[in-house]
């Protein structure tokens, strides 16, 4: 018999806070982090372990006996998250709905009931895992109860006695409560002995065995650790006292109401249906579950699209047939189990598939009247560039489409397109799409360049929820009530044998199509008067639909890149790292794999002996990320070696050797594809290549862009970036009015902030001063603290507490700025952009410091980020619109946060610089004016 006891309160904040830079946000604005993270633990236990017995110990409301003890106890932990607080009764109630027993006891911990109840276990024959990653559960270990640990990164690791005792240095487990008493307990405040860490108590324990025989043997010790040891005598028994889990608790095992049972599956459809949860219902259903990716429901032989399966086929509807515009149903039919969802089969509704010429010129005709209609396509590539037309839907009405299927054969595609090239191309008629910029591309191959307004359903939800998930399925499952057709009943899961859409029959593909579109006019009619209801009709009619056409003639345009220079580069650069390699072995004094994080941190850390509390992870090995090692640099020149091998080494696998790989082989260009929708604070991001990550100033970043060219000898590469627009727009926002003389005079912005802070003349002011005052300028807008800017300058904190200071008081307003900031999001749950762009902070008012911490930096940081990521967006659209409008060739190729680049034909150089910084610095009025820097060159390098 196998019985596992699970400790809830580790396992729901190990959940939580695994979430916490991404945290699962429902429409209702419900961080569910913590209950997801759970779930998922819970079924993966007794999926993978299949315990015949289960119960979970909950730690009870108010004191326990510690606390009666010892009113310190705990007391330097931060309040529970609110989060965590409003996700308990949730979890209680989904851990009855699996009918398994909670254990809870008035004064005592989960730790304490657990042990009781383990112990009792044990001796009525159990097997039991006490899942846990605390430490403390070791001195329960025994031949029958185990540490059931999980591991970072989602794995587990069972400890029994000998795991405790290696892992420890121990004898005996009894000695894990020696150990926590000599060294104390941080999480828990047990105080321990002052100066005694983990090493020292260890070998302590090694000569004497138990804390009271160490106590009577006091004058065994030497020096100050006997000092220390004396004094600290009762503090040492107390923290034994606190460390030492009970096993008396008045609680009874009884085995019968642990044994596992079937679940309520009702009630835990109705709870994941509050919450959201279509994946856990899903499961239920025996649905496969949905393939995340960035991407539209498209199809591809090699890629997985959006469009999660079924196990039913389609095919069972039967065709879809009838003339254009006969009225011509499927009948609903029974919903698949524990669904609460509609869907095509319990939905009356009207496809029709335009197969004929007569039919495609009437439905061609028929939309080019229209004042809007839905738009999708069907390809065979999720890549809009190399994609293949399969087929077009389209929607004027709730519950009626029609599907066009499009042969691959070129000529033939292209003679039934032109039947739909008016309405398409028709300047008055609104578009509606979700991720339209992807069947823009797709069409433009054809001859069709897309015009009109737009309505895309993916950034409208973006606008209104930027944390949420911005899928089609995902949105037509939370706010439609509705779950669609997946794309694997087509094509098949994933993997070799999956099938291109054009190998599907056309009769299924059709109802999947229309469907896409049908789905796509209703998010199209509720979320439209929500843009309405939240004051963000401007930012997305103004700004973001007309982008879209900007970023996909950028996408189409591309950028041509340099394979000579890069191979060159790479070649050299391989020669670097194994020069590099050379160097670390020698000072290092030792051969070994420098990729490996875990051997590093040996040779660091075990080998060198640089640090003697280094900080592990989960796993145990020794961290050594980048932050880290940057604070270790003066410490040993290996450390700076190391940073400068894994800077090369990452430029060389992710853009040096890697460009030339997404190199499009038609156009011998890289197409790097924009995303509108990703990130929280409005700016764009871009993948395949991430350009947005590239190195500014440094060699590295420098090695990249010199590998970014102008198109051909008649060209050239034109770049234009705005100066410190993010200070520009906190003197702005602030109101500041130092700042804003500082920018009106044209003063070096940085040496005047020196200036004042140091209360010198401005041409006394130092380049260090100015570099102090610069990371200061900067840092404030990220809400940076005393102690992260001494680590970033590497001075004393008490230097950095009074160039903060300093700071405030010369720029008195910007301080109170930041404090309107977070009382405005404290007050309504938001920031916005000067463009009312919305930045949700749902654990503003947290009573959490560090949660709450991370919410007020956003408020700060959000409306300055976002109004710099607008304005540009704006730019780029006016100097979009001037090329059009004045016949211009040049073209804009690349934009990566405050820069925009040009591949400008010669000729046009002087009409493109003129029109660019002219849009550029005026794309918006400010307090202080708007600069913008530019260049040229024969590549981004000399541009930049």
């Amino acid at each position: 018999m196998k019985l596992f006891l699970i400790d809830a309160y580790a396992l729901i904040y190990r959940s939580y806070y695994a979430f916490i830079k991404n945290p699962r946000i429902n429409s209702k604005g419900m961080n569910t982090s913590a209950i997801f993270g759970f779930i998922n633990s819970l079924e993966e236990v007794l999926r993978r372990e299949n315990p015949t017995h289960i119960a979970v110990g909950f730690d009870p409301k108010g004191p326990t006996f510690r606390h009666e003890a010892y009113e310190q106890y705990k007391a330097q932990r931060e309040e529970t998250p609110e989060d965590i607080r409003k996700s308990v009764p949730y979890i209680k109630d989904i851990i009855e709905a699996y009918n398994i027993p909670i254990l809870e006891v008035p004064r005592y911990e989960a730790d304490d009931v657990i042990g009781t109840v383990a112990k009792q276990a044990e001796k009525e024959g159990f097997e039991v895992y006490m899942m846990t990653p605390d430490k403390d559960y070791g001195q329960l270990v025994s031949e029958h109860i185990f540490m059931y640990r999980p591991r970072f990164g989602g794995d587990y690791e069972i400890m029994g006695v000998p795991q405790v005792l290696a892992k420890y240095g121990l004898t005996s487990v009894d000695q894990v409560i020696d150990l926590l008493g000599l060294m104390g307990d941080s999480s828990d405040n047990i105080p321990g002995c002052p100066g005694v860490g983990e090493k020292t108590a260890q070998k302590l324990l090694t000569e004497f065995g138990t804390i009271e025989n160490l106590l009577e043997n006091t004058d065994k010790l030497k020096g100050s650790l006997q000092k220390k040891v004396i004094e600290n005598m009762e503090q040492i028994r107390f923290s034994k006292f606190l460390a030492t889990i009970k096993t008396d608790v008045p609680i009874q095992f009884d085995a019968a109401k642990c044994i596992r049972e079937k679940m309520n599956e009702e009630r835990l459809i109705e709870i994941y249906t509050e919450l959201e949860f279509r994946t856990f219902i899903n499961r239920m259903s025996g649905e496969p579950e949905k393939v995340k990716t960035e991407f539209k429901s498209t199809t591809a032989t090699t890629a997985t699209p959006a469009k999660s399966s079924k196990k039913k086929k389609v095919a069972e509807n039967g065709p879809i047939q009838g003339s254009l515009f006969e009225e011509f149903a499927t009948e609903p039919t029974a919903a698949p189990k524990y669904s609460t969802l509609a869907s095509l089969r319990t939905t009356l509704h009207t496809y029709h598939l335009v197969d004929t010429e007569e039919k495609r010129a009437d439905l061609g005709r028929f939309l080019n009247e229209q004042d809007f209609f839905a738009f999708d396509t069907e390809t065979d590539s999720i890549d809009p560039l190399k994609a293949g037309l399969v087929g077009m839907s389209f929607a004027v009405k709730e519950n009626e489409a029609w599907y066009v299927p499009v042969p691959a054969e070129r000529e033939e595609a292209e003679k039934i397109l032109a039947h739909f090239a008016p309405a398409l191309q028709n300047p008055k008629s609104l578009k509606i799409g979700q991720n339209i910029k992807f069947d823009i591309l797709v069409v433009r191959k054809y001859g069709i360049r897309i015009a009109g307004p737009l309505f895309d359903t993916m950034i409208a939800h973006y606008l209104l929820n930027p944390e949420l998930r911005h899928g089609m399925d995902y949105l037509a499952e939370t706010y439609l009530k509705y779950k669609t057709v997946h794309i694997e009943e087509l094509i098949g899961p994933r993997g070799k044998k999956q099938l291109s859409m054009r190998d599907v029959p056309v009769a299924q593909v059709a109802e999947y199509a229309a469907e896409d579109a049908d789905v796509t006019l209703k998010l199209k009619n509720y979320f439209a008067p929500y843009l309405e209801k939240e004051g963000l009709e401007s930012l997305f009619y103004d700004i973001e639909m007309p982008l879209i056409y900007v970023l996909a003639e950028m996408e189409y345009t591309g950028v041509t890149v340099d394979t000579v220079a890069l191979k060159q580069s790479s070649e050299e650069l391989t020669a670097t790292l194994k020069k590099l390699e050379k160097e670390i072995y020698e000072l290092a004094g030792k051969k070994f794999n420098i990729n490996s994080a875990r051997q590093v941190g040996e040779i660091l850390f075990v080998h060198l002996k640089l640090e003697e509390k280094a900080k592990k992870t989960r796993t145990g090995s020794y961290s050594t990320s980048e932050d880290i090692l940057e604070k270790m640099r003066s410490k040993h020149p290996v450390v700076g070696k190391l940073l400068e091998y894994r800077g090369l080494k990452k430029l060389l696998s992710t853009y040096i050797d890697a460009l030339p790989e997404l190199i499009n082989p038609k156009t011998g260009k890289i197409h790097t594809s924009y995303n509108q929708a990703v990130t929280s604070t409005g700016r764009l991001s871009s993948t395949n290549p991430n350009l947005q990550n590239i190195p500014v100033r440094d060699e590295l970043g420098r090695e990249i862009r010199k590998a970014f060219t102008a198109e051909n000898d008649n060209c050239i590469f034109f770049s234009a970036d705005y100066s410190q627009i993010e200070l520009r727009i906190m003197a702005h926002l602030s109101n500041d009015a130092h700042m804003i003389e500082a920018f009106r005079s044209g003063a070096d912005i940085h040496a005047a902030t020196a200036a004042k802070i140091y209360g010198i003349p401005v041409e006394e002011v130092t380049s260090d001063m100015r570099r102090k005052a610069k990371t200061a300028n900067f840092g404030i807008i990220y809400g940076i603290s005393v102690f992260g800017l001494a680590e970033r300058l590497n001075i004393p904190r008490a230097e950095a507490k009074e160039l903060i200071e300093g700071y405030f008081k010369t720029y008195p307003d910007v301080r109170a700025y930041m404090d309107d900031s977070i009382l405005i999001a404290k007050e309504k749950g938001y920031v916005e952009t000067i463009y009312k762009r919305k930045r949700f902070l749902p654990d503003i008012n947290s009573h959490n410091a560090i949660v709450r911490g991370y919410a007020e930096r956003n408020a700060i940081n959000a409306p300055i980020q976002g109004s710099a990521a607008d304005i540009i967006k704006v730019a780029m659209i006016r100097i979009f619109n001037r090329f059009e409008a004045e016949g211009l060739k040049s073209k804009m190729i690349l934009q990566v946060h405050d820069e925009l680049n040009f591949n400008v034909h010669k000729d046009e150089l002087e009409k493109v610089k003129q029109i660019v910084l002219e849009e550029m610095e005026g794309a918006i009025k400010l307090q202080v004016p708007l600069i913008a820097d530019c260049g040229e060159g024969i590549n981004w390098l000399e541009a930049h």
